[in-house]
Protein backbone atom coordinates (compact mmCIF):
# COMPACT_ATOMS: atom_id res chain seq x y z
CA UNK A 1 0.00 0.00 0.00
CA UNK A 2 1.45 2.97 -1.09
CA UNK A 3 1.92 6.55 0.91
CA UNK A 4 -0.22 8.05 -1.36
CA UNK A 5 -3.25 5.60 -1.68
CA UNK A 6 -3.36 5.94 1.93
CA UNK A 7 -3.14 9.44 1.88
CA UNK A 8 -6.39 9.14 -0.88
CA UNK A 9 -8.11 6.54 0.89
CA UNK A 10 -8.23 9.19 4.17
CA UNK A 11 -9.52 12.19 2.34
CA UNK A 12 -12.40 10.17 0.60
CA UNK A 13 -13.55 8.75 3.76
CA UNK A 14 -13.86 12.12 5.62
CA UNK A 15 -14.95 13.77 2.75
CA UNK A 16 -17.90 11.13 2.68
CA UNK A 17 -18.56 10.74 5.92
CA UNK A 18 -21.20 13.41 5.97
CA UNK A 19 -22.13 12.65 2.37
CA UNK A 20 -22.19 9.00 1.93
CA UNK A 21 -25.92 7.14 2.11
CA UNK A 22 -26.44 4.27 -0.19
CA UNK A 23 -30.01 3.67 -1.43
CA UNK A 24 -30.53 1.31 1.20
CA UNK A 25 -29.96 3.45 4.01
CA UNK A 26 -31.73 6.36 2.21
CA UNK A 27 -34.60 3.82 2.29
CA UNK A 28 -34.57 3.31 6.21
CA UNK A 29 -37.50 5.30 7.63
CA UNK A 30 -36.87 8.01 10.04
CA UNK A 31 -39.10 8.91 12.54
CA UNK A 32 -39.24 12.06 15.12
CA UNK A 33 -36.84 11.48 17.69
CA UNK A 34 -34.90 9.00 15.86
CA UNK A 35 -31.46 8.47 14.23
CA UNK A 36 -30.49 7.54 10.40
CA UNK A 37 -27.74 5.30 9.57
CA UNK A 38 -26.50 8.46 7.87
CA UNK A 39 -26.83 10.69 11.22
CA UNK A 40 -24.82 7.91 13.12
CA UNK A 41 -22.23 7.99 10.98
CA UNK A 42 -22.28 11.67 10.94
CA UNK A 43 -21.88 11.42 14.19
CA UNK A 44 -19.22 8.61 15.11
CA UNK A 45 -17.09 8.37 11.64
CA UNK A 46 -14.45 11.17 12.93
CA UNK A 47 -13.61 9.58 16.04
CA UNK A 48 -13.74 6.21 14.89
CA UNK A 49 -11.53 6.58 12.20
CA UNK A 50 -8.67 8.20 14.30
CA UNK A 51 -8.86 4.76 16.10
CA UNK A 52 -9.14 2.60 13.41
CA UNK A 53 -7.17 3.92 11.02
CA UNK A 54 -3.67 3.48 13.31
CA UNK A 55 -4.61 -0.42 13.28
CA UNK A 56 -4.96 -0.58 9.39
CA UNK A 57 -1.99 1.16 8.62
CA UNK A 58 0.09 -0.93 10.92
CA UNK A 59 -1.38 -4.17 9.58
CA UNK A 60 -0.90 -2.45 5.67
CA UNK A 61 -4.25 -2.77 5.01
CA UNK A 62 -6.10 -0.02 3.09
CA UNK A 63 -9.27 1.28 4.78
CA UNK A 64 -11.53 1.31 4.47
CA UNK A 65 -11.18 -2.49 3.43
CA UNK A 66 -13.22 -4.66 0.78
CA UNK A 67 -14.26 -7.40 3.67
CA UNK A 68 -13.79 -8.23 7.10
CA UNK A 69 -14.48 -11.16 8.77
CA UNK A 70 -15.34 -11.66 12.76
CA UNK A 71 -13.87 -13.92 14.81
CA UNK A 72 -15.91 -14.87 17.88
CA UNK A 73 -15.41 -16.77 21.05
CA UNK A 74 -17.81 -17.26 23.61
CA UNK A 75 -14.93 -18.88 26.37
CA UNK A 76 -12.74 -16.26 25.86
CA UNK A 77 -15.17 -13.47 24.89
CA UNK A 78 -12.97 -12.40 22.19
CA UNK A 79 -13.67 -10.31 19.16
CA UNK A 80 -10.75 -10.52 16.20
CA UNK A 81 -11.25 -8.29 13.40
CA UNK A 82 -9.47 -9.11 10.15
CA UNK A 83 -9.43 -7.30 6.50
CA UNK A 84 -8.45 -7.92 3.15
CA UNK A 85 -7.89 -5.44 1.04
CA UNK A 86 -7.86 -7.73 -2.10
CA UNK A 87 -4.26 -9.54 -0.99
CA UNK A 88 -5.42 -11.65 1.45
CA UNK A 89 -6.89 -11.47 5.14
CA UNK A 90 -4.90 -9.48 7.59
CA UNK A 91 -5.23 -9.46 11.18
CA UNK A 92 -6.46 -5.89 12.65
CA UNK A 93 -7.39 -5.86 16.25
CA UNK A 94 -9.14 -7.85 18.99
CA UNK A 95 -11.97 -6.42 20.99
CA UNK A 96 -13.50 -7.97 24.40
CA UNK A 97 -16.46 -8.76 24.21
CA UNK A 98 -18.52 -7.05 27.24
CA UNK A 99 -21.05 -10.38 27.72
CA UNK A 100 -22.50 -13.47 26.02
CA UNK A 101 -25.05 -15.06 27.98
CA UNK A 102 -25.26 -19.39 27.63
CA UNK A 103 -22.66 -22.13 27.08
CA UNK A 104 -21.10 -23.89 24.52
CA UNK A 105 -23.20 -25.50 22.10
CA UNK A 106 -25.19 -24.09 19.28
CA UNK A 107 -28.67 -22.53 19.80
CA UNK A 108 -31.85 -24.10 19.62
CA UNK A 109 -34.97 -22.39 20.36
CA UNK A 110 -36.24 -18.75 21.23
CA UNK A 111 -35.37 -18.09 25.24
CA UNK A 112 -32.91 -20.87 25.54
CA UNK A 113 -30.23 -17.67 26.15
CA UNK A 114 -27.81 -19.04 23.79
CA UNK A 115 -25.43 -17.53 21.56
CA UNK A 116 -25.62 -18.82 18.26
CA UNK A 117 -22.29 -21.10 17.13
CA UNK A 118 -21.78 -20.81 13.36
CA UNK A 119 -21.12 -18.88 10.03
CA UNK A 120 -23.11 -15.56 9.59
CA UNK A 121 -23.39 -12.35 7.75
CA UNK A 122 -24.48 -9.40 9.06
CA UNK A 123 -27.15 -8.23 7.29
CA UNK A 124 -28.57 -4.95 9.07
CA UNK A 125 -27.28 -2.05 10.74
CA UNK A 126 -29.79 -0.91 13.08
CA UNK A 127 -28.87 3.23 14.35
CA UNK A 128 -31.80 3.49 17.56
CA UNK A 129 -30.60 -0.14 18.95
CA UNK A 130 -31.55 0.20 22.87
CA UNK A 131 -28.05 -1.00 23.15
CA UNK A 132 -26.65 1.90 21.95
CA UNK A 133 -25.76 0.82 18.21
CA UNK A 134 -26.71 -3.24 16.93
CA UNK A 135 -25.56 -5.24 13.53
CA UNK A 136 -28.16 -7.61 12.98
CA UNK A 137 -26.96 -11.32 12.39
CA UNK A 138 -29.07 -13.73 9.95
CA UNK A 139 -29.44 -16.30 12.44
CA UNK A 140 -30.65 -18.84 11.47
CA UNK A 141 -29.28 -18.83 8.58
CA UNK A 142 -29.81 -22.05 6.26
CA UNK A 143 -28.40 -24.49 8.20
CA UNK A 144 -30.06 -23.59 11.22
CA UNK A 145 -33.23 -23.66 9.69
CA UNK A 146 -32.50 -27.32 8.29
CA UNK A 147 -31.34 -28.30 11.61
CA UNK A 148 -34.60 -27.06 13.38
CA UNK A 149 -36.81 -28.44 10.55
CA UNK A 150 -35.46 -31.69 11.02
CA UNK A 151 -35.32 -31.52 14.49
CA UNK A 152 -39.65 -29.94 14.39
CA UNK A 153 -38.47 -27.09 16.42
CA UNK A 154 -40.89 -24.80 15.42
CA UNK A 155 -39.01 -21.54 17.03
CA UNK A 156 -35.53 -21.75 16.52
CA UNK A 157 -35.20 -17.94 17.84
CA UNK A 158 -34.06 -14.68 15.86
CA UNK A 159 -32.91 -11.16 16.66
CA UNK A 160 -29.11 -11.89 17.72
CA UNK A 161 -27.42 -8.80 17.10
CA UNK A 162 -23.86 -7.37 17.79
CA UNK A 163 -24.21 -4.68 19.89
CA UNK A 164 -23.49 -2.08 22.21
CA UNK A 165 -23.73 -1.88 26.09
CA UNK A 166 -22.06 -4.22 28.67
CA UNK A 167 -25.51 -6.86 29.13
CA UNK A 168 -27.04 -9.20 26.67
CA UNK A 169 -29.52 -12.42 26.50
CA UNK A 170 -28.41 -14.17 23.59
CA UNK A 171 -25.70 -11.74 21.90
CA UNK A 172 -22.57 -10.79 21.76
CA UNK A 173 -22.36 -6.99 24.27
CA UNK A 174 -19.30 -5.05 23.14
CA UNK A 175 -19.42 -2.07 24.67
CA UNK A 176 -20.62 1.81 23.02
CA UNK A 177 -16.66 2.80 21.95
CA UNK A 178 -16.37 -0.83 20.12
CA UNK A 179 -19.66 -1.30 18.92
CA UNK A 180 -18.95 2.43 16.78
CA UNK A 181 -16.31 1.69 15.36
CA UNK A 182 -17.68 -1.70 14.05
CA UNK A 183 -20.81 0.10 13.27
CA UNK A 184 -18.81 2.56 11.16
CA UNK A 185 -16.19 0.03 9.61
CA UNK A 186 -19.44 -2.20 8.11
CA UNK A 187 -21.24 0.76 6.70
CA UNK A 188 -18.27 1.51 4.66
CA UNK A 189 -17.78 -1.88 3.48
CA UNK A 190 -21.57 -2.70 3.15
CA UNK A 191 -22.66 -4.87 5.38
CA UNK A 192 -22.83 -8.03 2.81
CA UNK A 193 -19.25 -7.73 2.72
CA UNK A 194 -18.72 -9.03 6.09
CA UNK A 195 -18.54 -12.16 7.95
CA UNK A 196 -18.91 -12.99 11.44
CA UNK A 197 -17.88 -17.06 12.94
CA UNK A 198 -18.69 -17.47 16.17
CA UNK A 199 -17.09 -20.55 18.51
CA UNK A 200 -17.34 -21.83 21.61
CA UNK A 201 -13.28 -21.70 22.11
CA UNK A 202 -10.75 -20.58 19.73
CA UNK A 203 -10.83 -23.92 17.38
CA UNK A 204 -6.86 -22.73 16.50
CA UNK A 205 -5.96 -23.38 20.43
CA UNK A 206 -8.01 -26.34 20.79
CA UNK A 207 -9.70 -28.74 18.63
CA UNK A 208 -13.62 -28.22 18.67
CA UNK A 209 -15.61 -31.45 20.10
CA UNK A 210 -19.41 -31.56 20.83
CA UNK A 211 -19.65 -31.43 24.87
CA UNK A 212 -21.27 -32.14 26.81
CA UNK A 213 -23.23 -35.08 25.52
CA UNK A 214 -26.59 -33.42 25.53
CA UNK A 215 -25.29 -31.23 22.59
CA UNK A 216 -27.11 -32.37 19.07
CA UNK A 217 -25.29 -34.73 17.25
CA UNK A 218 -25.16 -32.56 14.21
CA UNK A 219 -23.06 -30.30 16.38
CA UNK A 220 -19.74 -32.16 15.23
CA UNK A 221 -20.50 -31.17 11.65
CA UNK A 222 -20.93 -27.82 12.49
CA UNK A 223 -17.69 -27.70 14.61
CA UNK A 224 -15.91 -29.40 11.53
CA UNK A 225 -17.43 -26.03 9.07
CA UNK A 226 -16.39 -23.28 12.10
CA UNK A 227 -13.07 -24.76 12.59
CA UNK A 228 -12.37 -24.63 9.00
CA UNK A 229 -13.20 -21.36 9.04
CA UNK A 230 -10.84 -19.96 12.49
CA UNK A 231 -8.39 -22.27 10.53
CA UNK A 232 -7.72 -19.63 7.45
CA UNK A 233 -6.71 -16.92 10.48
CA UNK A 234 -3.47 -17.29 11.97
CA UNK A 235 -1.63 -13.98 12.87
Amino acid sequence: MSFYRLCCAVLLSFCSASLHASAWHESQPTAAGKRSIKQVIKTYHNDSLKRLLPLFVAAKVDYPPQKITLLASKRSRRLELWADSGEGFKYINTYWIRHASGTAGPKLREGDLQVPEGIYEINALNPNSKFHLSMKLNYPNSFDLEKAKLEQRHQPGSNIFIHGKTSSVGCLAMGDQNIEDLFVLVERIGPNNSKVVIAPHDPRLLSLFPVPDHLPEWTGELYKQIQQQFEQFSQ
